[in-house]
């Protein structure tokens, strides 16, 4: 009953709003017509999204029909009383009819009082969709403001915004505020003289202070704003062209590719509404081509200040970047990607391209293979970035050979020249993530497979390991376990080295018995074959192997190979005569039997492989690191232990056998011990906290 009641006041409610706007618009008295608006705003003590709506369409059409200096008067007040009222409803009001009475009211007004209102409402409040209203508010009021002396002021409210905590605030300054200002921005001149590059600056700042760690959000924010920049910049490089004056729509127009133009964040983003029209955007997209084709760009300064200035600006940027920052190589790629797509194919090839390969010199015919050690260009981010954000923006035949060619030329380049291969491994891991480009890929590393140069085999061996993970499993049985079983049986020993890791992480990730058979035999030759027996180089690579797959490895593979094999290096390390070689392995095996720690082990494998293995290894570091001796004894005397005490009941699966095993006191001495041991520290530290 009371419910019904308060629907039946609040329907009351809303059918006054036009009866007290009608008598607010017609009353001859201003303090009888201030004290009808009072209660219109207040007439609702929370009103939802349709009361807004209609308290709002109200305002509207009162502001239309009194004109600008009332709306000033008399509106304005009451949302200027609300501004820092109680409930979130009602400055979400105040927000939305700022923007909502923009177009009423006296130019002054929209660029003083009005602009103030939203800042204080952005800087301020604290509900989410009130500064996602205001971010929208804003976005309507640039479209109005036409007061130069209010760029830097809306510049700052921009930058504010894209550092909003608030998800919501940043999508819709993305959506509505960054096309608005670019809009504003565009008739100013200020576009290509202070709005990109201030942010460019800010991306610079962001990338030197990030030395010792960068604010990766920060940065994407600022990429995205840049992002958001490039139609409206490509906009004003047509409508400022030397053909600007004869694009004339005469006749029938030739329909715009689906896929032209990158799917804009917002309907402000799409290029044909910045430029009027579709008809009028493919007017110009001809004439575009054509004068880049055929004609040049002599004159055309809007699109120099591109190719002269944003360009090597960008390039030179790229260089700076961590290529170890896998989010921030994709950020840039995804900038260029977008750049290279909104301008065009031509644009790409003829402007691009030839920066890049300018900065990489891979187009030569010679590459001087010592230029790339040390701080060379091949070794930093331009080469993913140069990959994932240019090469892949067209996808026709002689597109992807480009893409293939590039890849291979730095595979070459890197390993010949006995340089880091971070550079590479970024572009595989970027181009990786879309299955798209596995088969070119793999075409790539065949390439390295069948090298004449053993480096280049080794360097085709560990990048197999970067693509396992995401390629699915028909193409690991017919392109990747073949590759790896050529490169198993090289002539170079390094060679074969190289391809474990790759194995390993094959075990880790496949389901398909009969391929996890073929790489355990593989795996199985590598240790048991007599040749190997004192390769030292490739014990501790399969070790490591173990200790990084072991843990996720099928519990079969682990039980019935892992640990065993284990057991069997453990002992064999122990009648190693040459010190450092033995510690070698010794700090490898403790680190792989730490992980495994974290996994569900039986009686019969703790007491055959597990603890047999631990006491061997614990021989080695008495005589060798007896701060790893005095860690290994209270791991062996808490699994003994705990066999000893184990009941009929099998533990829990999911609990882990380091966790289970080690007392607290045990764990707190391990600990302890861990800060001064100069191996692995970081990793063993969170060992008993570990799942499987």
């Amino acid at each position: 009953m009371r419910t019904a009641g308060f629907l039946l006041i609040m329907k009351i409610k809303t059918e006054l709003i036009p009866l007290i706007l009608c008598t607010a618009c017609l009353h001859p008295e201003p303090k009888e017509r201030d004290q009808l608006l009072h209660i219109l705003f207040n007439l609702i003590k929370r009103p939802d999204d349709e009361q807004r709506q209609m308290i709002l369409t109200g305002c509207v059409a009162f502001a239309r029909h009194v004109g600008p200096t009332r709306v000033e008067a008399e509106l304005l007040p009451q949302c200027w009383e609300q501004i820092n009222h109680k409930y979130p409803e009602r400055r979400l009001l105040v927000a939305e009819a700022c923007g909502a009475l923009a177009p009423y009211l006296p130019k002054e007004i929209r660029s003083s009082l009005v602009l103030s209102m939203l800042q204080q409402m952005l800087m301020e409040d604290k509900a989410d969709l009130v500064r996602e209203a205001v971010i929208k508010s804003l976005g309507i009021i640039m479209a109005y403001i036409d007061d130069p002396d209010k760029y830097l002021q809306g510049f700052e409210l921009q930058m504010s915004a894209l550092n909003d905590p608030s998800e919501r605030v940043i999508n819709a300054t993305h959506q509505v505020f960054l096309p608005a200002f670019a809009a504003w921005t565009t008739e100013l001149g200020t576009l290509q003289s202070h709005l990109i590059p201030t942010l460019l600056s800010n991306i610079e700042k962001i990338l030197r202070d990030g030395e010792h760690g960068l604010d990766e959000h920060k940065l994407h924010l600022h990429l995205s704003a840049m992002q958001s920049l490039i139609p409206p910049l490509f906009a004003l490089v047509l409508k400022n062209a030397p053909f600007a004056s004869k694009a004339k729509l005469q006749g029938e127009v030739p329909q715009i590719e689906v896929t032209r133009f990158p799917r804009p964040a917002s309907p402000l983003q799409d290029v044909a509404t910045i430029i009027g029209s579709r008809e009028q955007l493919s007017v110009l997209l001809q004439l575009y081509d054509n004068q880049l084709e055929y004609e040049g760009t002599t004159g055309w300064e809007n699109l120099l200040w591109v190719v002269n200035q944003l360009l090597p600006h960008l390039i030179e940027t790229v260089g700076k970047i961590n290529v170890a920052s896998a989010s921030c190589v994709h950020d840039f790629s995804r900038y260029f990607w977008r750049l290279c797509r909104t301008f065009g194919k031509i644009f790409t090839n003829t402007k691009v391209k030839p920066q890049f390969q300018e900065i990489l010199r891979l187009s030569e015919e010679a590459v001087d293979v010592s230029d790339t050690a040390g701080n060379g260009v091949l070794t930093k981010a331009t080469v993913p970035i140069y990959a994932t954000g240019v090469l892949t923006c067209y996808n026709q035949e002689e597109d992807r050979k480009l893409l293939v060619g590039f890849l291979e030329d730095v595979m070459t380049t890197l390993s010949l020249s006995h340089a880091p291969l971070d550079s590479l491994k970024a572009s595989f891991v970027e181009l990786g993530a879309n299955p798209a480009y596995h088969e070119l890929l793999l075409t790539v590393l065949w390439y390295g497979v069948v090298h004449t140069s053993a480096l280049v085999r080794c360097t085709a061996a560990r990048m197999f390991e970067l693509l396992v993970k995401g390629v699915n499993e028909i193409l690991v049985a017919q392109r990747v376990v073949p590759a790896l079983i050529t490169l198993s049986s090289d002539p170079e020993i390094s060679v074969r080295i190289a391809t474990i890791p790759a194995f390993g992480t094959i075990m880790e990730t496949v389901t398909q018995r009969e391929l996890l058979e073929r790489v355990k035999m593989q795996l199985a030759s590598f240790l048991e074959d007599p040749q190997y027996h004192d390769q030292h180089s490739l014990h501790m690579e399969i070790i490591k192997t173990f200790g990084r797959v072991g843990p996720n490895a099928e519990p079969r593979f682990r039980d019935e190979f892992v640990l065993p094999n284990l057991h069997k290096l453990a002992i064999s390390n122990n009648q190693q005569a040459v010190d450092t070689k033995r510690l070698d392995i010794a700090i490898q095996l403790f680190e792989a039997y730490s992980a495994l720690s974290c996994c569900f082990i039986s009686e019969e494998l703790m007491v055959c492989h597990f603890l047999p293995g631990l006491k061997c290894l614990r021989t080695d570091m008495e005589h060798l690191s007896p701060e790893h001796e005095v860690i290994l004894s209270s791991m062996i005397k808490e699994c003994e232990l705990k066999v000893e005490n184990r009941t009929v009941q099998e533990p829990q699966s999911s609990m882990s056998i380091a966790a289970s095993l080690v007392s607290e006191d045990t764990k707190t001495r391990f600990l302890n011990k861990m800060g001064q041991l100069s191996t692995s520290g970081a990793m063993l530290a969170n060992v008993f906290q570990r799942k499987k």
